[in-house]
This record gives structure tokens, sequence and C-alpha cells, in this order.
């Protein structure tokens, strides 16, 4: 009897070491990810701003099949392509080992990288008023990784939550799509961030799911489903990134996708697949609070970033100069 105890208590004591350990696994990957992204993002950021001098067009309209052809030949942009895939293969890597919860929000690592990246190739130094809106960026998701790693659980998907997930995605993806066709001129950068993030928290899920339904070895049309639509949700999301380096700097880019990702893959987990069952009520309270910290973040990034100041005053002194020069008051 006290040599069966001891045997159970041995089994749980190696199965809590090797679950720790895996988790262990998954943090420096995905931290390597998010050093890989942040060069990604500043190379992909340094092609696209070449070929919209090269090529024209609104940055605001989005980027075009011309501007998409030179891209290819972009020795920068080809760079920061193969970091990013680098960036991906590490996260998938990540999520293979550890909870979506916890290794997807250490992305935000990322955003300090590139903004400290940026300022040294723009010779432009964020101001208070950016590192604040970094610091909520930050902030947010750090709680975020924290009641995580505390709470998440993990159970096997089924196939009803596999089509209320690609559900879900097909109307966002609609809506998004709605919004571009119809205010593509008007639109910022703000919004190509946010679209792009909201698509690839869709994208993480659905990688998470393939993944845990090949290592269970469950082959069918739900597993072709799940893999048709993560590959068109990252195609539009690409697009969408790259719009975004065309009327944005990269680390506003960066924080938009390392916030808007994890949050929405971080509600798909809890809402979907179950990975935060039975949490307390102010575990969930304090969920929303740091979600809204860290939106409010990269909604401040946008407006105080020195770089969209500094785009943003242009187009006023160019009219300026005109007025003055044609003497119209």
């Amino acid at each position: 009897m006290t040599a069966s105890i001891m045997t159970s208590v041995t089994e749980q004591s190696l199965t809590s070491v090797f679950q720790d350990l895996t988790l262990l696994l998954g943090i420096p990957l995905a931290l390597a990810g998010a050093f890989c992204m942040s060069l990604g993002a500043q190379y992909q950021h340094s092609g696209v701003e070449k070929v919209k001098r090269n090529v024209g067009g609104r940055a605001s309209s989005g980027l075009n099949l011309s501007h998409l052809l030179a891209l290819a030949t972009r020795p920068s942009w080809l760079a920061g392509t193969l970091l990013l895939g680098l960036a991906v293969i590490c996260q998938l890597g990540a999520i293979s080992v550890a909870p979506l919860m916890v290794v997807q929000p250490l992305g935000v690592v990322a955003l300090l990288l590139t903004t400290m990246l940026n300022a040294r190739a723009s010779g432009i130094q964020p101001t208070k008023r950016s590192w604040i809106a970094i610091a909520a960026c930050v902030g947010g998701i750090a709680v975020f990784v924290a009641l995580a790693a505390q709470h998440a659980t993990k159970r096997a998907v089924t196939n009803e939550d596999v089509l209320l997930i690609l559900a879900i995605l097909l109307a966002v993806t609609i809506i998004l799509l709605s919004v571009w066709i119809l205010l593509r001129r008007r639109l910022a950068a703000l919004f190509y961030v946010s679209a792009a993030g909201i698509l690839y928290g869709f994208v993480a899920t659905l990688a998470k799911v393939l993944i845990d339904r090949l290592q269970e070895g469950r082959v069918d049309e739900f597993l072709a489903l799940c893999g048709g639509s993560l590959v068109v949700a990252a195609a539009l999301g690409g697009y969408f990134v790259q719009s975004a380096y065309s009327s944005g700097p990269p680390d506003l880019v960066v924080a938009g996708l390392t916030v808007v990702d994890p949050l929405v893959a971080v509600v798909l987990a809890m809402a979907v697949l179950g990975e935060l069952s039975g949490v307390p009520l102010w575990t969930l309270v304090i969920f929303v609070g740091a979600g809204s910290l860290a939106i409010w973040g990269v909604i401040a990034l946008a407006r105080h970033h020195p770089v969209v100041a500094r785009d943003s005053e242009q187009p006023t002194t160019a009219e300026s100069g005109a007025d003055a020069h044609t003497g119209r008051g």
C-alpha cells in the first residue's frame, strides 16, 4: 500500500516536472520569436518605405499590385520576410509545448526591441508620451502573461469548437474587408495594424488547433478546414501589415500586433477553447482592465508617436507654403 502511494506520488511529481520543463521551453522560444519579429519588422518597413518612394501612391489607400511586385525585388524586405518566417517557426514551436495564453502575449517584447531599433534607424527618439504608451502596452500584456501562466488549462478541441472559430473568423473577415473597401482612402495605420492583429490572433488559435490535432493523430476534414482558413487569414493579415508599414512606423505596427493579436487569441482561448474554465470573477476583471490598458497604449502611441506627428504636420506645412507662395491667407 505504502509502495503504491509512493509510486503514485513519484509519477505525479515527474509529470509536474515535465510539464514545467515544456513550459520553460515554450517561453524562450516565444522570446526568440519576438527578437526575430522586431528585426523582421524593421527590415520590412525599410523595404516598404523604399518601394513607396519609388512607385508612389497614397499611404492610406494600402498597397496595390505594383507595390507588392516591387517588394519582391527589395533585399531588405526579403530579409525581413525571412526573419518573420523564423519568428513564426519559433512561435509554432512555443505553442506546441505550452498553453497559447502563456506564450502568445510574450511577443510584446518585440515592441521594446523595435522601438529601440527604429529610434536608431530614424534618428528620432521616442517622446515621453510615446514611452508612456509603450509602458501601457507592455504592462497590460505582462499582467495577461502572469495570470495566464497561473490559470491556463488545456482541453481537447471539439469539432464544434472548430466550426465556431471558423464562423467567427468569417464574420470578422467580412467586416474588415467591407470597412477597407468603403473607407480605403481615409484609413490610417491604426486600422491596418488592428485588422492584422485581429486576423493573426485567429491564425495563432488555428495553428494551436492544428498542432494539437496532428499530435493526437486526428486527420480529417476539420483539419483541412483549419489549414485553409489559416492560410487565407495569414495572407490577408500579411497584406494589412505591409499596408501598415506604408502609413506608420514599425514600432507602431509591432505595438498593434503584439497587443491585438494576443488579446484576440486570449478571448478565443477563453470563450471557445476553454483554457480559462473555472477562473474566479476577480481574475476576469483584471484581464479586462489589463486588456483595456494595453489597447489604450496602442491608440495613444498611434496619436503621439513622433514619426506620426511629423508626417501629419508635413501636409499642413506644405499647404502653408503653397498658400504663402500664391498669396492666399
